[in-house]
């Protein structure tokens, strides 16, 4: 495919001409987000169930953690505007949830008896927690732009 000046070109849907947010390099942008997804919610579901009076709060924000995943993950795999919108906010929240998360922990880390995914902004996960909503909100950001020029 022809490289566009935003980079490779994203692949369009023949019915719309449109570029969605799973295509392309959203596919795996989209299997990242699943495996987060997954791995959240089995995390949350075994600490919520077995470990709740431990660390209450992180474990609940390990469940929302949870659901902003999925809630990204099906969005970003599903076709249209209002896909695209859904996407964007999941994303920001959890951008928002990172950056709020992961400095409450390094500055007062008594508030976190244990870790959530956001802990030190994903440090447990390799930082990925911290770079996947940059990646994905740009991507999201990209697609909507090259469907603005398509209209």
């Amino acid at each position: 495919m022809p490289e566009s000046p935003d980079g490779p070109e994203t692949p369009k849907t023949p019915e719309t001409g449109r570029v969605h947010t799973g295509s392309g390099f959203g596919r795996m942008l989209v299997a990242v987000y699943a495996v987060f997804a997954i791995s959240a919610t089995a995390r949350s579901g075994v600490q919520l169930v077995l470990y709740f009076d431990d660390a209450p709060v992180a474990y609940l924000l390990s469940a929302f953690a949870a659901v902003v995943y999925i809630v990204a993950t099906i969005a970003l795999a599903r076709r249209g505007p209002v896909a695209e919108k859904v996407a964007s906010v999941a994303i920001g929240v959890e951008l928002v949830g990172v950056l709020v998360v992961g400095t409450v922990t390094v500055l007062d880390p008594e508030l976190f008896p244990d870790a959530t995914v956001w802990s030190g902004f994903g440090e447990g996960y390799g930082y990925i927690p911290l770079l996947l909503p940059i990646v994905g909100m740009w991507w999201v950001v990209r697609t909507h732009r090259l469907n603005r020029r398509t209209v």
